[in-house]
């Protein structure tokens, strides 16, 4: 399993709005091939970033399946107004949980 880790930066004035549109959103994701979970974590210390994170079956059916999708194409039309800079995207493989 792979964890999609996306660091957006929007304006916070506008939270409410990019909230309403990562909602809008969700199902796109829903509906991806390999897609297992989607949610969107506000980062404490900074009130004009959030964490997209989903939950992918592999690197690939994110990279190649929903990046190269017409849904993606929709998610950014959606959220992309709201980010003041290029999201940063990392992977992580999920390891163990301890408890």
């Amino acid at each position: 399993m792979i964890l999609e880790m996306a660091r957006i930066q929007i304006d916070p004035a506008r939270k409410s709005e990019f909230l309403a549109a990562v909602a809008q959103a969700a199902p796109l994701f829903q509906a991806a091939a390999g897609c297992r979970s989607m949610r969107i974590a506000p980062v404490v210390e900074h009130a004009a970033q959030f964490m997209l994170l989903v939950e992918w079956e592999t690197l690939a059916d994110h990279m190649e399946g929903f990046r190269n999708s017409a849904a993606f194409q929709q998610w950014r039309a959606l959220a992309g107004p709201f980010f003041v800079a290029p999201p940063v995207v990392e992977h992580a493989e999920t390891g163990p949980s301890f408890f």
